[in-house]
């Protein structure tokens, strides 16, 4: 069975906690740090919103795992991002920066991946549930010195 459902269905949920706590829960789940990634839709080049948790940083950087819980498709933010690498990102208590985004190459994978699930179990689970490599996505400030933060309209 395909997981987006429920994948979709939890992220409903954690935006749910989210509005409910005033922003003050759901910042962190499994002793990682929680972001808000936006993408533009590869097919729409609408905004499309994700709530994703970030097993590894590295700088002002911040690595994702497109595991979509194992399912043989990877999950649609990752082809959105791999089209169209301009991304933005929130953390908690912040505004969202403008990043960059990019699919590990084979090198970056290699280096990468036995760091995340040396304390992130879940992901090789997820990996031994499908025949696709899981692949990672790197997000960087467009300037590593100061991340560009992007004006949100005010209502």
């Amino acid at each position: 069975m395909r997981s987006n459902f429920r994948f979709k269905a939890m992220n409903v949920l954690h935006r749910i906690v989210l509005a409910v706590s005033g922003g003050r829960l759901g910042w962190t789940a499994m002793d990682m740090p929680v972001l808000e990634l936006t993408t533009t839709g590869r097919k729409s080049g609408q905004p499309h919103s994700v709530m994703l948790t970030s097993p590894l940083q590295e700088g002002a950087g911040f690595v994702v795992v497109a595991s979509g819980g194992g399912d043989v498709r990877p999950p649609a933010w990752l082809l959105n991002l791999r089209d169209n690498p301009d991304v933005e990102v929130r953390l908690q208590g912040e505004p969202k920066h403008h990043m960059r985004a990019h699919v590990a190459t084979p090198a970056e994978r290699e280096r990468l991946w036995p760091l995340v699930i040396a304390d992130h179990g879940n992901y090789a689970g997820y990996q031994s549930k499908t025949t696709r490599e899981i692949a990672l996505a790197l997000l960087e400030p467009v300037d590593p010195t100061s991340a560009e933060i992007v004006d949100e309209p005010r209502g």
